[in-house]
């Protein structure tokens, strides 16, 4: 998560591309929204909120230390992936408060079935990028239509 710009409506350090479903999860009035508006210019949209109900191509979780239990919320955006899809979990940098500990973030991770390929990072924030070791169990879809996300 570069401050590399993007073209044709890729990211290649986000992995993210135009027409992408991208699912936000753990928003709250502390997140980046530099970043957020970034990844909905690439994809031309806005980004859905979990009760989007069908398989997105990638969550975008923010993540504080007292969020509650890492795994638990792993999981449930993993449930959300499409067969190829992956997570950016968003953290606070070591100086901020509600860190969370790297160690931390591989243990739920791999609990989850999820893998870290990457990391980078902004500002307040660091981002690691975890792709799924295997695909994630059937969801049921829904018949609703893309719906914004909404604070």
């Amino acid at each position: 998560m570069s401050t590399a710009g993007h073209a044709g409506g890729r990211s290649t350090d986000l992995c993210l591309t135009a027409e992408m479903m991208v699912q936000e999860l753990g928003w709250d009035d502390d997140v980046d929204e530099d970043l957020r508006r970034r990844i909905e210019d690439i994809l031309g949209g806005a980004l859905v909120d979990d009760n989007f109900g069908e398989r997105v191509d990638a969550v975008l979780l923010w993540w504080r230390s007292g969020d509650g239990d890492l795994t638990d919320e792993l999981i449930t955006a993993r449930t959300a992936l499409s067969g190829t899809g992956f997570v950016w979990l968003m953290t606070p940098k070591p100086a901020r408060a509600e860190h969370v500990d790297p160690a931390e973030v591989i243990e739920a991770a791999d609990l989850a079935g999820l893998h870290v390929t990457s990391r980078s990072d902004r500002r307040d924030w660091l981002g690691t990028r975890l792709t799924q070791s295997s695909p994630p169990a059937p969801r049921a879809r829904s018949s609703s239509a893309r719906q914004p996300a909404r604070w």
